[in-house]
């Protein structure tokens, strides 16, 4: 996450209704390997971001760190993360990073996906060992092609993996 701007500069209130319908350019959720599908789909996000104003870019930022700072949550991060092409690979706790973009797969995977995840916590565990990594930078990506400058601000929510207290604190 960027550091220098504080998150009340430019801030953006994007409809979360606009924010799903960018969601959907990316065309699906990611798979356990490369997917050169969803590389392209992140590719077509950021484009479509840059074509828009920037407030929408920023507001796209936002939404993103929130939606998956919800998600950062004792009960999605504690799942072992298990390879669904090898039944016979022991389930392994997620890393940081790991749940950082399995978390990042569950937005990608579109509005329906992530409401049912929010529901259901046992839902997770079909993304554990997906990567959403590329959804972390369409937005980045078409700030600085639009502005020229880098994305260089902080987020209202924090969506690094453990941040959020809320959600990891002990009933």
């Amino acid at each position: 996450m960027n550091t220098t701007t504080s998150p009340t500069d430019q801030a953006v209130e994007l409809p979360w209704e606009r924010f799903w319908q960018l969601i959907d350019l990316i065309g699906g959720e990611p798979a356990v390997a490369f997917c050169a599908t969803f590389d392209d789909g992140c590719e077509r996000l950021a484009e479509a971001l840059a074509a828009g104003p920037v407030e929408e870019i920023v507001g796209f930022g936002e939404r993103l760190a929130e939606a998956l700072h919800r998600l950062d949550r004792r009960e999605y991060g504690t799942q072992q993360a298990a390879n669904p092409d090898d039944p016979d690979d022991a389930p392994a706790p997620l890393s940081t990073d790991g749940f950082l973009y399995a978390r990042a797969a569950v937005v990608a995977s579109g509005r329906a996906a992530y409401e049912r995840v929010l529901a259901d916590p046992a839902a997770f565990a079909r993304y554990s060992f997906r990567s959403g990594e590329r959804l972390l930078h369409p937005h980045e990506e078409a700030y600085e092609s639009a502005t020229g400058e880098e994305w260089d601000r902080l987020t209202r929510y924090d969506y690094e993996s453990c941040s959020n207290q809320e959600g990891w604190r002990k009933n």
